[in-house]
């Protein structure tokens, strides 16, 4: 094995992303994780411009050249990042002057802020999550278990009641018994063993968008930016196509909520190297990212969104997106949200298996 290909192997496992640009600024090289911030192949990042896929950032890109000319060491920390598709983020950047065939290059290497923090908090509300599934679980048994005998009781009575009128109560508590019991159920999750196979992820996602066009109640328009090299993925396709519904179906009730937004849900599908998910490296996932234009998620909710009976939707139940969790959990897999005014994204990342040949 040459020595490029160890050195480039060697950078394409970093969780730093490096970047190496020439004198015009133009990139010549970025490793994986660069390719994630930037959200770009290497093929559509080399040859531009640097700072082509930025909107605005507080980097001194005069610096960059004083780096380039002078080869002095450039740092900044916490710079903020807008890029041209809305995202905007944090990151600590440095660069650096090399010598590369007698042509000087820049060495930048940018280090996400959030991404830590992301991490660490990922793990506290996975927990607190565990913790209110576990809570939940307990309840419902202590519930459905008087609720049963409270309904059998009730229909016992109802057929010694000779009044027809006494029985439209015993009626009352069997219906009321059975409403709790199915908001336990629901509050509990699926219960149906998954189903997994090899699918096509595009295809399930297809079906969630179909169903959300074919929805007369509202004019929101669904944009669809598919990456078709995606491979098949282990999956139970119910499942995701649920977890995913859930979280479209409450987009456009927040944008229905907000007529004087022009409604528009962008279902977007990449690579992602190197994700931690609940604490574990899974060295490739598929990215299912759910972005809508309306007024952001309220502050108060946002480290409590996934809990049951959490909603901000004025009609909400609270349980769509903590039955979404679930069923992604079932994959390995975990779900992100990131909103600020103007812009909410929802980011699925499911691991995907080596598939056998032989199977």
């Amino acid at each position: 094995m040459s020595e490029s290909v160890t050195t480039e192997n060697l950078l394409d496992n970093l969780s730093t992303a490096v970047v190496i640009l020439d004198g015009n600024l133009n990139v010549q090289y970025a490793n994986h994780a660069a390719q994630g911030v930037f959200e770009r192949s290497l093929n559509l990042l080399i040859g531009y411009s640097f700072n082509q896929f930025i909107t605005s950032s507080s980097l001194d890109f005069d610096r960059f050249q004083n780096s380039m000319q002078f080869g002095e060491v450039y740092s900044d920390s916490e710079v903020t990042f807008k890029f041209i598709d809305g995202r905007h983020t944090q990151a600590d950047v440095s660069v650096t002057s090399i010598l590369e065939n007698q042509d000087k290059r820049l060495l930048v290497e940018i280090r996400l802020v959030e991404q830590q923090k992301k991490i660490s908090q990922e793990n506290h509300q996975w927990a607190q999550q565990q913790a209110a599934r576990e809570l939940v679980r307990g309840l419902a048994h202590e519930i459905k278990n008087p609720l049963g005998g409270i309904r059998g009781a009730a229909q016992l009575l109802g057929k010694q009641l000779p009044n027809e009128e006494l029985k439209e109560f015993t009626q009352v508590i069997i219906e009321q018994s059975d409403r709790l019991t199915n908001l336990v159920d629901r509050l509990l999750g699926p219960n149906l063993r998954p189903n997994f196979d090899w699918y096509n992820v595009h295809q399930v996602l297809e079906k969630v968008c179909t169903l959300v066009r074919l929805d007369p109640s509202h004019n929101i328009s669904i944009i669809r930016d598919y990456d078709p090299s995606i491979p098949d993925v282990y999956l139970d396709q119910d499942m995701l196509q649920q977890a995913t519904l859930n979280i479209v179906r409450n987009s456009v009730q927040v944008l229905s909520e907000n007529p004087d937004i022009i409604g528009q849900i962008n279902v977007v599908t990449r690579i992602e190297r190197q994700v931690i998910i609940h604490g574990e490296c899974s060295p490739l996932c598929v990215k299912i990212q759910i972005i809508d234009n309306g007024p952001g998620i309220p502050e108060e909710l946002k480290n409590t969104l996934f809990y049951p009976m959490v909603t901000g939707k004025k009609e909400g139940s609270g349980l769509g997106l903590s039955i979404s969790q679930t069923l992604i959990g079932h994959h390995r897999g975990k779900i992100e949200v990131d909103s600020w005014p103007g812009r909410t994204e929802f980011t699925l990342y499911i691991p995907i298996e080596k598939k056998d040949p032989q199977t």
